[in-house]
């Protein structure tokens, strides 16, 4: 029997390859709620008659027009829109129900909540949810292991983990503090600029950042994984899911993209999941498992030649994992002012009004300054990255 479905940033990078995932596998979810930011009402409607699901809920439109546009279209779902809206559509399932959590930014940290306390499976690509408020995620739980994880490194880890004991952390069903893990090994691909010094990336464009040489993905993660600033937020993420001290959490540079990550046990065993880079994977994990779906992508071909190597991460050039590292280790708002403050300047640098180099150095001086919280609630958080962001305003000036 189908679950229910509730997809929120479906017109996004993940949510359209959760689509094509349900598309080939009609019979595992029935999509029932359909939720985008509204900068793509077109796709949203298209995505709409496709797969009509009960409810379109936008974060920001014309209520009128995209009503009559889904009238003209023959779509007969409620239609929700408001700054709420998107969170309205993450808490409308129970715990037979499945939301995947694609929207980008810090801003899924409310779908994220209310979908935790709706008791539904938590599939989670919002990484910012975890980086954000950890401490709210794991309070806002209804039972161990109601979060599965949709970024590759994470899902890749989320699988290696099954061969040992680690019943740790907010995707175990068994919570006991037990753990056979000595530590984890994220591999990043090292973006379009593998191999450069930062006298080499002095006047990088955004296009440049924005080619990425394995992954498609959207354009902020993008020149994240560019700066390495999305391996921070990845190794903050990693810390939080399966409750591993930032200090036994590694990054090596694997820029073939086929070792999306490794689980090295105690006894000095490395477990490793490896593929051909393609999300759809982790998010068809995210909806089947306990069970795998057929032919979700083509595996390793080992009858063919290749060669996957590992490097060193070159923190000199790239020193986002390191920023990361201290961020968490300062307070619990730290994260949350690093990754508010990355938001402004990626923003800005894709606009052309900050230079490339000064993305990662802006976030440190904010995240330097911020004067962190030990026990913060939701509303310490949301003034901790309102801070954020004005800070880096100021310091970039008119350039924003």
């Amino acid at each position: 029997m189908s679950r229910p479905l509730s997809l929120l940033g479906s017109t996004g990078s993940i949510g359209t390859q959760a689509l094509d995932v349900v598309r080939a596998n009609p019979s595992i979810v029935q999509v029932v709620a359909l939720a985008a930011g509204g900068s793509n009402i077109d796709l949203l409607l298209k995505q709409a008659q496709e797969f009509q699901p009960r409810v379109v809920a936008v974060a920001s439109g014309d209520e009128a027009a995209i009503a009559s546009a889904m009238r003209q279209r023959g779509i007969e779902a409620e239609l929700w829109v408001g700054a709420d809206a998107i969170v309205s559509a993450a808490g409308m399932l129970d715990e037979d129900g499945i939301v995947l959590n694609g929207v980008t930014g810090g801003v899924g940290l409310k779908p994220t909540l209310a979908a935790l306390g709706s008791g539904a499976r938590l599939a989670l690509a919002n990484k910012e949810s975890l980086v954000v408020g950890a401490a709210l995620v794991r309070a806002a739980m209804q039972r161990p292991g109601q979060i599965l994880p949709v970024d590759s490194e994470h899902s890749a880890i989320f699988q290696c983990l099954v061969p040992g004991r680690h019943e740790k952390g907010l995707t175990s069903e068994v919570v006991t503090g037990r753990s056979e893990v000595d530590h984890l090994v994220l591999t990043a691909s090292g973006g379009p600029f593998r191999g450069k010094k930062r006298a080499d990336l002095q006047n990088v464009s955004p296009a440049q950042a924005l080619n990425h040489p394995t992954w498609d993905m959207g354009p902020v993660v993008t020149i994240n994984s560019s700066t390495l600033m999305n391996k921070g937020l990845e190794l903050i993420e990693a810390h939080v899911l399966f409750d591993i001290d930032p200090g036994d959490i590694k990054a090596v540079v694997h820029p073939q993209s086929i070792v999306h990550s490794m689980v090295t046990f105690k006894d000095g065993a490395t477990i490793a999941q490896a593929s051909p880079p393609d999300m759809r994977l982790p998010i068809a994990l995210s909806l089947s498992w306990p069970q795998r779906l057929d032919h979700v992508q083509q595996p390793v071909r080992w009858n063919e030649s290749a060669s996957w190597t590992f490097e060193p991460v070159d923190n000199d050039t790239f020193p986002a994992l390191n920023l990361a590292r201290a961020a968490v280790s300062a307070s619990p708002t730290h994260p949350s002012v690093m990754n508010a403050s990355n938001e402004v300047c990626v923003d800005a640098f894709i606009h052309g009004n900050l230079p490339y180099l000064d993305i990662v150095d802006t976030v440190a001086k904010v995240t330097e300054a911020h004067e962190g919280i030990a026990e913060p609630d939701l509303d310490d958080i949301l003034n901790a990255e309102a801070w954020a962001r004005e800070k880096t305003k100021e310091l970039i000036g008119g350039r924003v």
